[in-house]
């Protein structure tokens, strides 16, 4: 999975193999926990992540939500996705 952004602990990602009828997301790990996130609408798909670290990833994603959709299209081509700033 290539990581995309790293910030707090939070580590972003998406993965290559996704099916093309999967809505554009992408997953964070943080201490041992994951989560997937729709990008348009944010909102959180399967798993969980503590309150503090969902918070700081979804003020995160909604500045570079334009650019998540972006690397979504790359991976959906195979190819490599650009990196994306840390939450400041």
């Amino acid at each position: 999975m290539p990581r995309i952004s790293l910030f707090y602990g939070i580590l972003i990602v998406m993965n290559f193999g996704e099916p093309e009828a999967h809505q554009p997301h992408f997953h964070a790990r943080y201490a041992g926990q994951w989560a997937s996130f729709a990008i348009d609408p944010l909102k959180c798909l399967a798993g969980k992540l503590p309150a503090r670290a969902e918070r700081m990833l979804l003020e995160w994603a909604a500045a570079h939500q334009k650019e998540l959709m972006e690397n979504w299209r790359r991976v959906m081509r195979r190819e490599f996705p650009t990196s994306i700033p840390p939450l400041a």
